[in-house]
């Protein structure tokens, strides 16, 4: 089966625009659905506080939950370079990432169980690299399996969410959304229009 690339990815402010691909013969279109977030960020660990209009593209394959932690994993490395990358819909790039003025890769970060071979390819591209998993036991059988093997990545950190967390935020997700994000020693409270969600990362890897 044949697949056309309509139009191509490109980026607006740190945003994706939409994605469409078409099978030949009978048109079939898969476009990315547009969320506009308006995020601000005091992060007291960081000593960071600013405010970050994004333009989100959420993928036709992308859940509630990966969408809201998305923009919480932003929240929690937001940096004036930081952007999203094309992330779900390529192998080759993670969902967040942060350049330098000359195009090295200061930071790779990605969502889900990657294997090793990914995570030994992407601690080769980047300075630092951190993966945000989630998804319960099937987190931490994933981490028990893979754990051994990223013992010499130095520059590797991996946090993991509990399922409540993550659930919590996935019922929060809307296409206009004002979340304003507080971390403070490693906790985060996000607050979404009226509701507060308490999230608590966990940290199974640390970079040295």
């Amino acid at each position: 089966m044949k697949y056309q690339l309509l139009s191509t990815l490109t980026k607006s402010s740190g945003a994706l625009d939409n994605t469409i691909f078409a099978i030949s013969g009978p048109i079939m279109a898969q476009k990315a659905t547009i969320y506009k977030v308006e995020l601000s960020v005091s992060d007291m660990d960081r000593n960071y506080y600013e405010t970050h209009n994004l333009t989100v593209a959420k993928h036709p394959s992308e859940t509630d939950e990966r969408l809201m932690l998305r923009i919480v994993a932003f929240a929690l490395n937001a940096h004036e370079k930081l952007e999203f990358s094309k992330g779900i819909s390529t192998d080759d790039e993670p969902d967040i990432w942060q350049k330098s003025l000359s195009g090295e890769l200061e930071l790779w970060v990605a969502l889900g169980l990657p294997s090793e071979k990914i995570i030994r390819q992407s601690c080769g591209k980047a300075n630092e690299v951190i993966i945000y998993c989630y998804g319960g036991r099937t987190a931490e059988t994933w981490w028990e399996k893979i754990k051994n093997s990223t013992t010499r990545f130095n520059n590797l950190q991996v946090i993991s969410f509990s399922e409540k967390d993550t659930s919590e935020l996935a019922k929060q997700a809307s296409r206009s959304m004002k979340l304003h994000v507080s971390i403070q020693d490693g906790d985060v409270m996000v607050s979404i229009d009226e509701s507060i969600v308490y999230v608590t990362p966990v940290k199974w890897k640390s970079s040295k």
